[in-house]
């Protein structure tokens, strides 16, 4: 019985594991959003941080409080989801999501860590929101502009499991720190943050920028070089034209369309498209799986 195995397709040109594996980096990325979301609940639980920020005499916390720390950082990734398509377009897929990941979400980090009442704390949730939010728009348009046709569902598909992981990270750093009697219970788990974003954010410093997006803004010399380190192939090779000549053509064709708008993705197709994707969102969140997480 043969096993089971990914194979490239016998006419792909050009070598598949490069994109692959930078595909598979990028949606490191969603260790951010899942050990974000993970760790809260955590955190609300440890002894001293209810000492620490409660504002109630029995040394607890009220559940408008409660639900406010937890549901704030929803609310930073809703804005954060929505700048992520201009953010990504004005800076770049990559310096893009090296600002959203090493400046706003790492902002919401240092004020949640230095945090010695709610308020802060509460800023610091909507700030790391908002990275995530943006985040989470752009490490998918990353891979689905750089990794190969054959495999681009599973590569894009990946960002879910690192989310997962990150869940799964933040309950072994939890249940590491929650016995401790200072600060650090809380803070560790809060501060482990910056080595997500850190090693996200390196690797950025190394990674081509998508060739979509250069195509877009006229780089046409720059696009060949960034899909020839993609492919693994020289820059003059027909494949390169070939394949920048079909995302130059897909790109001229949305032109011709006319400028696209929010509007635009509630329209024909597109219009089923998002709420499909919308619905399938929907109907995961209500089957309870974040109260299991």
């Amino acid at each position: 019985m043969p096993g089971f195995m990914i194979k490239k397709p016998a006419d792909e040109p050009g070598k598949s594991w490069p994109a692959i594996v930078i595909g598979l980096f990028v949606a490191f990325g969603g260790v951010l959003f899942g050990y974000d979301t993970g760790t809260i609940s955590g955190i609300l639980a440890m002894p001293y941080w209810l000492q620490q920020f409660s504002t109630e005499a029995n040394g607890e916390i009220t559940p408008a409080q409660d639900s406010l720390i937890v549901s704030i950082l929803s609310a930073g990734t809703f804005f954060g989801a929505l700048l992520a398509a201009p953010t990504a377009d004005f800076l770049g897929r990559r310096v893009g999501l090296m600002a959203s990941a090493g400046l706003v979400f790492n902002l919401g980090v240092i004020l949640q860590t230095a945090a010695t009442q709610q308020p802060m704390f509460i800023a610091g949730r909507f700030f790391a929101g908002l990275g995530v939010g943006l985040i989470s728009a752009m490490i998918p348009m990353y891979q689905s502009e750089t990794a190969p046709k054959w495999i681009r569902g599973v590569i894009v598909g990946s960002y879910q499991l690192a989310i997962t992981i990150g869940l799964f990270l933040a309950a072994i750093v939890n249940n590491s720190t929650k016995d401790r009697n200072d600060s650090g219970s809380y803070r560790i788990p809060i501060a482990v943050q910056f080595a997500w974003s850190t090693i996200l954010v390196i690797g950025l410093f190394i990674l081509p920028e998508t060739p979509r997006y250069l195509i877009k803004m006229d780089r046409y010399e720059k696009a060949a070089k960034a899909l020839s380190r993609l492919r693994q192939l020289p820059v003059e090779d027909p494949a390169i034209a070939e394949e920048l000549g079909e995302i130059q053509a897909n790109h001229q064709y949305e032109l011709s369309l006319g400028k696209g708008s929010y509007i635009d993705c509630f329209k024909g197709t597109v219009g089923k498209r998002l709420l499909t994707g919308c619905g399938l969102q929907a109907l995961q969140q209500l089957t309870g799986v974040n109260f299991i997480f």
